[in-house]
């Protein structure tokens, strides 16, 4: 068993019979479906939505009947991974363009918890992952031109398509840029200065939005909370 799937299996140990529960995307969540389904299996009822195209085909696979989000006020419970959190269970979310609807169901849930392997905590979040905006295309020349104005030194790259000519579209029709800081600014006012320019629709950073981290390693699952790595 590999330390993603026991992550997984002591997350989905957290649902209770009757819960409304969001899933995001990548490798930790292929490992909470199969979890999932083993507690389907053993007649805890619940109900499923996910922020992932992929996570949605594999939950439909896996015999679940999938909700949409645009019907759903709250959910009880959003499990997803990430890039990299920080002490204070900031974190990084860039690798699969979807940050938009993976941030709405974490802010419409109750609890959010992130899942995975133990490689994802650090201490402080590190420059190697950018932070990812969703921008309208009709800001595409405007925002990058702002963000440097309030972040001199950045490097703001268009995200392009690795199998298709052009820029990589999201699902709501809107451009990726990929922002690269040398240090982070502070984290608190990041998301306030980016999301107050025109065209821009979301970003990547979820900051003190998560609940709890729920870890495994090499010493085992562990339960991370803000301010207690």
């Amino acid at each position: 068993m590999d330390f993603k799937q026991q992550a997984a299996q002591a997350a989905a140990a957290l649902i209770k019979d009757g819960s409304i529960i969001g899933l995001g995307a990548g490798s930790t969540m292929v490992h909470m479906v199969s979890s999932l389904k083993e507690e389907k299996d053993k007649g805890l009822s619940f109900k499923v939505l996910t922020s992932s195209f992929a996570t949605r085909q594999l939950l439909l696979k896996s015999g679940f009947a999938v909700l949409n989000t645009s019907d759903i006020e709250a959910i009880d419970i959003y499990f997803d991974g990430c890039d990299q959190f920080d002490v204070n269970l900031n974190a990084l979310k860039s690798g699969g363009g979807i940050h938009t609807q993976e941030k709405l169901l974490a802010t419409m849930a109750k609890e959010f918890v992130i899942v995975g392997d133990e490689s994802k905590f650090s201490g402080k979040l590190e420059t190697k992952f950018p932070l990812v905006i969703e921008v309208l295309p009709q800001a595409a020349s405007f925002v990058p031109t702002r963000v440097q104005s309030f972040f001199p030194g950045v490097k703001t790259l268009m995200r392009l398509g690795d199998k298709k000519d052009g820029a990589v579209i999201t699902e709501n029709g809107n451009y990726l840029f990929d922002l690269w800081f040398n240090d982070w600014p502070e984290l608190s006012k990041l998301n306030p200065v980016l999301k107050n320019i025109p065209g821009i629709v979301e970003t990547s950073l979820f900051y003190n939005i998560a609940a709890k981290a729920i870890i495994a390693g090499e010493s085992g699952v562990r339960t991370l909370y803000p301010g207690s790595a």
